[in-house]
């Protein structure tokens, strides 16, 4: 009964009435950086941040939390798609959104921020004024402007060059798609989504500023910062606290189920059949266009995240090496018993389109989803083999011909 309490009350006070609002804190007050773990589903694998003001004299425990959007946003999944969705700072009741994450099995760790009275009732401000209808609305980037990236540009835009970060939480170098991917799985369908859908501007290496778009890396970024006080610098974190530990859960994860089985499958489907051809000296016409349909498809898709929509982090993309657009103009042309000829260059195209994509992946230009490894290599083959079939097809058509 009291989580079905706790429940209702983060639904319900998720956004703390303005007219309810204090507009400065005693002296006693504190202002802390909440740190939340990872959750099972693939969009909070990342953790969160947020920041708590508490202030028992003025009876305030609240939640500042920059993670919050409007599911009743005009063309709501549109905007998403198109990179357009404004987030918000929303402010709750403390206790609540802490039932949230507890309820989750979520860790939640707080950090006390060493800050002097004045410094705590300008934060306090800031957020109070950034909370405000027309002020707590941002245009949400998963790199660059997110629930993390918040907490930390917030205190530096407070506390200026009072504020100091240093690089010396960081200890190994990683690209950004080495960061994400640290909290996923390789080998699973989030990772591969993400693999396929990120182009090459998230493999450049990361610096610790912005390393800070995961939450633990504000937390640990927190954790080494300094603030000066008079002539001297102290820990910008004087506590830190371990709100709540979640009990670890088992790995379900079914290998049977994976993109690696699934792909490897599909792959040696494709093996098997073009094997079948090679033996009987055909061309099986159906799973040609299927491939072309299926690999056009999805360049379609990807070249439309990169050139019409505003998402910072799908240009760039080449996974389009392998995902040609065209292909999918061509299905129909592919699928007939006697394609035309210019076709067989295509292939010859799309062969060096491969070797680019195995250049990009050796050089480091982007990182490709391993799931997709098997599904590679049984393309290549196929690939190989059907413009191998054209070319002879094409000959037997001019030896035909009468001369």
């Amino acid at each position: 009964m009291k989580q079905i309490v706790y429940l209702f009350l983060f639904l319900f006070f998720l956004n703390i009435p303005s007219e309810a609002q204090v507009t400065t804190l005693s002296e006693a007050a504190e202002i802390s950086i909440i740190t939340i773990g990872p959750g099972k589903n693939l969009y909070d694998k990342f953790g969160h941040s947020a920041f708590r003001v508490k202030d028992e004299a003025n009876g305030i425990d609240w939640a500042y939390n920059y993670g919050t959007y409007d599911f009743n946003t005009p063309n709501f999944y549109t905007k998403f798609a198109q990179g357009k969705l404004n987030y918000n700072l929303s402010v709750a009741y403390f206790e609540a959104f802490y039932q949230n994450y507890v309820q989750e099995n979520r860790w939640v760790k707080e950090q006390v921020l060493n800050l002097s009275s004045t410094e705590k009732k300008e934060l306090f401000q800031y957020l109070q004024n950034n909370a405000k209808p027309e002020n707590r609305g941002y245009l949400y980037d998963f790199f660059f402007d997110n629930c993390a990236t918040r907490i930390r540009d917030v205190l530096k835009a407070v506390l200026g060059e009072e504020l100091q970060y240093n690089d010396g939480f960081v200890t190994e170098q990683y690209t950004f798609r080495e960061l994400i991917q640290k909290n996923v799985k390789a080998n699973t369908w989030g990772s591969l989504g993400m693999d396929v859908a990120i182009g090459a501007v998230v493999d450049r290496p990361a610096t610790a500023w912005e390393y800070q778009f995961l939450p633990q890396y504000v937390f640990e970024a927190a954790a080494v910062a300094t603030v000066t006080k008079g002539n001297t610098k102290e820990p910008l974190v004087i506590t830190t606290n371990s709100l709540f530990e979640n009990t670890p859960q088992k790995d379900t994860s079914n290998f049977l189920m994976s993109p690696l089985f699934v792909f490897g499958l599909l792959g040696l489907i494709i093996l098997f059949v073009t094997y079948q051809d090679f033996r009987k000296r055909k061309r099986n016409r159906y799973l040609d266009g299927i491939i072309f349909f299926s690999t056009g498809f999805i360049g379609v898709l990807l070249l439309l995240l990169w050139i019409a929509t505003d998402h910072s982090t799908t240009v760039n993309n080449y996974n389009l090496l392998w995902a040609f657009p065209l292909s999918l103009i061509l299905c129909v042309a592919i699928s007939k018993k006697q394609p035309k000829t210019w076709l067989r260059k295509y292939y010859a195209f799309l062969l060096i389109l491969f070797a680019l994509l195995c250049l990009h992946s050796i050089t480091g230009v982007q990182t490709f989803a391993i799931g997709f490894t098997p599904l590679f290599v049984a393309l290549a083959i196929r690939y190989i083999y059907v413009f191998s079939f054209l070319k002879k097809q094409t000959a037997s058509r001019s030896s035909k011909q009468p001369t």
